[in-house]
This record gives structure tokens, C-alpha cells and sequence, in this order.
């Protein structure tokens, strides 16, 4: 190739990096940034989980409507029992609280539950008289559905505040067509009718499902956390 005379030489081109130096660069670098990430998740595990716990203690502290103390019943072979079995860790053990008064009588139990809402899964816990068969409280504790719509579940309290009196099986109608004095009718948010019946829907399905189980629930204990 020529030059004009007094013109510099074209700039040299780049030295050519071999395909498998690149590949070791790319995938070095991805490893080190899913390790970092594995040890960050791992060292922020515990004070998630203490969060979690904490929050739901405040959870069923609220349904059982500020009990003295509470204790914890897990569901093992189709049973509740205040007692693991030896070797059996509660993690990932279906599990529900009984609430007690200062007399240490049982006032009710408290239950975590999740189901299908509009747009996502809802979980909520309530507190629940089985022998009166009638709600304590709710509580939505996630959900995923429009904010200003959906989430009227959660902030709504003219509709939350319908649980701490209602009888089961809950009944959704519309607001301002509730029977007179029947306690079983809850009254769904205009605007997130879909929304309201779900929550209505789920608790329904969860006594369904722990009123047998209610019934062979073994006597209060002295035990119990508060």
C-alpha cells in the first residue's frame, strides 16, 4: 500500500483475542457476580427470616385480638399437636396458633392461609371461634392486585372490620344490601368486587378445611408465647 508523502501510517489494528479468553473473562465475571450475590442473600437470610417472624407475631397478636399469650399447633398426620415428633424440624410444617385469656381459656385460633385473587395469590390470617363459629379478625398479609382498586382489601377498613363480627360460612353481597342482622353476610368493595369475594372465598375454604381438625385439637397447655 502507498502513502502520501508526509502523511502518518494508518494506526495499527488491535491484536485479536482468542474466542476462549473472552468466554473465560465472560464467565469468570458472571461467577463472581452470582457468587457475590449467593453471599449477600445468604448473610441477609437470618434477618429476613426474623422479619418474617416478627411481623407475623404481630399478625396473630392482632386476630386473636391481643390475647395473653398464644402457642403454636402443628399439623402432623392429619392432626394437630402442640409436640413435634422427635427429629421433626417445623420448618415447612403446616402450623396455627390458640390464643388464650389471662384465665389461660382458649379465645380462638389464629390462621395463616393463601389463595387465587384477581390478578395474584392473597395471604391473609384470621382468627376464628370455632365454637361460635364466627371470625375475630382479618388481616391481608400480601397480594399483588391494583393499587386503588384491588388493594382496598388491605385499607378498606368498612370492609376489614366486617370480619371481627361475622359468622361462617361468610356470605358476599353488595354493599348496602346486607340483610338486616344477618351476621353472615360481609359486604364487598365496589370497584374490587372480584378482589372482596376472594378474601371471603379463601377464609371459607381454610374453616372448611381445620374445623375437623379443630375438633380433635389436644387440651390447652401452660405453655405458650406471648
Amino acid at each position: 500500500m502507498t502513502h502520501t508523502h508526509g502523511a502518518p501510517p494508518p494506526p495499527a489494528p488491535p491484536p485479536s483475542v482468542p474466542a476462549w479468553r473472552l468466554l473465560v473473562t465472560l464467565g469468570g465475571s458472571g461467577a463472581l457476580a452470582g457468587l457475590l450475590i449467593v453471599v449477600g442473600f445468604s448473610k441477609s437470610l437470618p434477618r429476613i427470616e426474623a422479619n418474617k417472624s416478627a411481623a407475623l407475631a404481630l399478625a396473630v397478636t392482632e386476630v386473636l385480638k391481643s390475647p395473653a399469650r398464644y402457642d403454636t399447633l402443628y399439623l402432623v398426620d392429619n392432626a394437630l399437636t402442640r409436640e413435634l415428633p422427635a427429629g421433626r424440624a417445623p420448618k415447612g410444617i403446616e402450623k396455627i396458633y390458640r390464643g388464650y385469656d389471662s384465665t389461660g381459656t382458649p379465645t380462638g385460633y389464629a390462621i395463616a392461609t393463601v389463595g387465587n385473587g384477581f390478578q395474584d395469590e392473597i395471604s391473609l390470617i384470621f382468627g376464628y371461634d370455632p365454637k361460635l363459629k364466627r371470625l375475630l379478625a382479618m388481616k391481608i398479609l400480601g397480594h399483588k392486585d391494583t393499587p386503588g382498586l384491588g388493594d382496598k382489601i388491605e385499607k378498606d377498613t368498612a370492609y376489614t372490620s366486617q370480619f371481627g363480627r361475622a359468622k361462617t360460612p361468610l356470605v358476599p353481597v353488595k354493599r348496602g344490601n346486607a340483610k338486616l342482622n344477618d351476621s353472615t353476610n360481609v359486604q364487598t368493595i365496589t370497584g374490587a368486587t372480584i378482589s372482596s369475594k376472594a378474601v371471603i372465598k379463601i377464609i371459607n375454604t381454610a374453616i372448611s378445611r381445620w374445623d375437623p381438625l379443630l375438633a380433635g385439637v389436644p387440651a390447652a397447655g401452660k405453655g405458650g408465647t406471648k
